[in-house]
């Protein structure tokens, strides 16, 4: 990424949750016959060629509830004995659909959508960090609800446990940023968007995070990104002991789920959480979802929370 950096050669880069398997492609070579992207608009696909107006099905399988909680109750002891105060616990859901994951990455509406192969498709709303014109900015998205439910925009803002989560990754990955960039400020705390889906649609909160960079940072574009990972949103805090517990708790191998993808086009850089992630395997397609728990997390509440997670978006809404 630093050598593509250096010669402002635009690269498309894909890295997994624990770093194992990161991918780089300089854009030009991205075939499009096995990877389609879609960033915030810069895309090697035509969204013309969606696969006409199909009637989809689309049915979840969540896993037990009583798994969910065995998982939930070893994060909570965690916090009982002071090694975290913010983990984000994800699970795996089998789903039935009669759509492709070629059909999903185009029927899916999110500012960050990728098929990779036959492998996994993502229809992220999270931006992971932006550089533009030497201004570095990321947007931590922290608290879900159902937009059906009663007064559900001032539940979200005004519940306790929500502001708790979401100032503490604000404060995370504020402090992240400070460690590259100078003049760090929160220029937007909180605000409200719609992701409209299949067969419901949640209100989920952001806030912005700018900072100043140095002009040349384009030459240790790599060095940026990884010293920012994994990102705080989908991970916890504080970040080291917290991967050991979501290791240590979780019942399967996020793979590329929660990493980041992005785009660096000579000259800015934009990129994603992949989060809203469908994978298929040999036992059939399953989507990845979860949240952030903290010690005033309800069991229950958290655990419909990320089955709610498991649907396809179909349009974004931005309120301020």
């Amino acid at each position: 990424m630093n050598k593509l950096g250096r010669e402002r050669i635009p690269f498309l880069f894909l890295i997994d949750f624990l770093f194992v398997n990161p991918i780089i492609i300089e854009l030009e070579k991205v075939d499009c016959s096995e990877i389609l992207y879609n960033i915030n608009g810069l895309s090697n696909s035509k969204d013309n060629e969606i696969i006409g107006k199909k009637e989809f099905s689309f049915e979840k399988y969540p896993i037990d509830f009583e798994v969910y909680k065995k998982s939930f109750d070893k994060v909570f002891s965690n916090f009982l004995s002071g090694n975290t105060y913010l983990v984000n616990l994800t699970f795996p859901t089998p789903i039935k659909t009669n759509l492709t994951l070629k059909e999903i990455f185009y029927i899916s509406k999110a500012k960050y959508r990728l098929l990779y192969k036959d492998s996994f498709v993502v229809f992220s709303p999270e931006i992971f960090v932006k550089i533009t014109d030497n201004i570095i900015s990321t947007f931590p998205m922290k608290g879900t609800i159902d937009s059906s439910v009663e007064d559900a925009r001032a539940k979200i803002l005004n519940d306790n446990k929500e502001f708790a989560e979401h100032s503490t990754i604000v404060d995370l990955l504020r402090n992240d940023l400070s460690i590259l960039a100078n003049k760090v400020f929160v220029p937007r705390f909180r605000y409200i968007e719609e992701i409209i889906g299949n067969d419901k649609s949640l209100l989920q909160v952001s806030s912005e995070i700018r900072g100043e960079l140095s002009e040349n940072w384009n030459e240790r574009v790599g060095n940026l990104i990884c010293s920012l990972l994994p990102a705080g949103s989908i991970s916890g805090a504080p970040k080291k002991k917290t991967v050991e517990i979501i290791l240590d708790s979780e019942i399967y191998d996020r793979g590329y789920y929660t990493g980041v993808l992005g785009i660096f086009d000579g000259h800015n850089l934009d990129s994603g959480v992949m989060i809203r992630f469908i994978e298929n395997t040999e036992n059939g397609m399953i989507f990845k979802s979860g949240g952030g728990i903290t010690a005033k997390s309800d069991v229950r509440k958290e655990y419909n929370e990320m089955v709610d997670k498991v649907f396809i978006p179909k349009q974004l809404k931005i309120e301020n």
